[in-house]
């Protein structure tokens, strides 16, 4: 199936995984943002919830090629999963070795007793399944952002059957999609009291995934009326698509105050808004392209378009690099004086714990440390693990691959 390209998505899909990273790098420095007297405080507190933006927008991005001018299509399941493999696997089973070997078996941490045994957390993390039990989501050591991909394949694996049966009623599809997830939580919020096991289970995703799809089947027409008004009426289209932005941008700002601050128990919390927030996720997703010209570019650009492709890979490494920075050898290592900076050290603190003690200058160099290593790590895992990887799998599953199974779309 043929898959359009929205540049603008690049943008989009990069800015709310900067804020899932900033938050995962906030949580280790302490760093309070501010601008002026104004803070931003709230963005990092609440930082967790974009993630939830880019489950819609992975349902907006797998559905748009089964949506065609001719109609709705749906995926062949077999080399659906074969992309699927060999889009998330190389990069998820590197970063799960390299953490193991790099800093669970060094710092001795299968030895504390409320981990899990080695054993389970390699065999859950290879078959994707360690979500599913306490010990290898909450107590790895193995990456702590991994549980996302996780979540995405489970989606994976039942994406085709739904886009079947949406092909026929879409309607009843996303429908009975968002009363699972909704019927879902409710039974969460009547049954526990605590709900880290529950809160990001795909099923309790299922109403992001269908309104994303949703999305998918809204945009062509969409995109016909920007060829329509391209020529006529343009300014009157770009005027008005971003002020549904800036309006969507206003009530995800006014969300994330409520669940930075708010009384309610975060996770709960976390759960009743989540509609609320996939409405303004939806509204930003589908203004963007359709907004005035200079936000298009911004968001949609060769410089996106880059960290867009190396992504998925930031975001596996991002908080595990954040949490090394801070073990003893490479601290000791960090505080070293280096002669190519005129006998100072890469990054320096008097206190045992420079974050809660807010040491400002550490804080500001292990943030950007964290920022530029994780970006420059993902680069290299992408180039040199994922894509030839990719390339390999594909090969070897098909004996003449075609020109668009040579590399897994995103």
């Amino acid at each position: 199936m043929k898959r359009e390209r929205i540049p603008e998505l690049d943008g989009f899909r990069v800015l709310l995984i900067f804020l899932v990273s900033w938050y995962h790098i906030w949580q280790q420095s302490w760093l309070m943002p501010r601008v002026g007297s104004v803070s931003l405080d709230f963005l990092v507190r609440a930082g967790y919830v974009p993630v939830d933006g880019t489950i819609l927008l992975s349902g907006f991005l797998l559905y748009l090629p089964c949506v065609t001018e001719e109609g709705r299509t749906a995926p062949e399941i077999l080399p659906f999963y074969r992309k699927r493999i060999a889009r998330i696997l190389p990069s998820l089973l590197f970063v799960t070795l390299f953490m193991l070997f790099a800093y669970a078996l060094p710092m001795g941490l299968y030895s504390e007793s409320w981990r899990p045994p080695i054993w389970k957390d390699l065999l859950t993390h290879a078959t994707l399944t360690f979500p599913f039990f306490e010990d290898t989501y909450q107590c790895t050591p193995l990456g702590g952002a991994s549980w996302t991909i996780a979540v995405e394949a489970h989606f994976y694996l039942i994406f085709p059957f739904l886009a079947r049966a949406a092909k026929r009623a879409p309607g009843a599809v996303l429908c009975g999609m968002a009363a699972a997830a909704g019927l879902f939580r409710f039974w969460c919020i009547r049954t526990f009291d605590e709900y880290p096991m529950v809160v990001n289970q795909m099923v309790n995703m299922l109403d992001l995934y269908a309104l994303g799809m949703a999305c998918a089947l809204v945009w062509p027409r969409l995109r016909r009326l920007r060829e329509r008004t391209e020529k006529e009426h343009r300014w009157q289209r770009e005027i008005l698509a971003t002020l549904v932005l800036a309006l969507s941008v206003w009530c995800f700002v006014l969300l994330m105050h409520r669940q930075a601050y708010g009384d309610d128990e975060l996770q709960r919390s976390q759960m009743l808004l989540r509609p609320l927030f996939g409405l303004c996720f939806a509204g930003m997703m589908l203004s963007l392209p359709l907004c005035l010209k200079p936000l298009r570019y911004l968001f949609g650009n060769p410089v996106t378009r880059f960290l867009s492709v190396i992504s998925m890979n930031y975001y596996l490494l991002h908080q595990n690099i954040a949490v090394l920075l801070k073990t003893a050898p490479v601290r000791a290592f960090l505080e070293t004086p280096r002669s190519w900076l005129g006998g100072q050290p890469i990054l320096y603190s008097a206190f045992e714990n420079p974050n809660t003690e807010f040491d400002r200058p550490w804080q500001f160099g292990y943030t950007w440390l964290c920022f530029g290593l994780s970006l420059a790590a993902a680069v290299l895992v992408t180039y040199l693990i994922e894509k030839p990887c990719a390339k390999l799998i594909m090969r070897s599953w098909r004996k003449k691959p075609s020109p668009a199974d040579a590399e897994p779309a995103e």
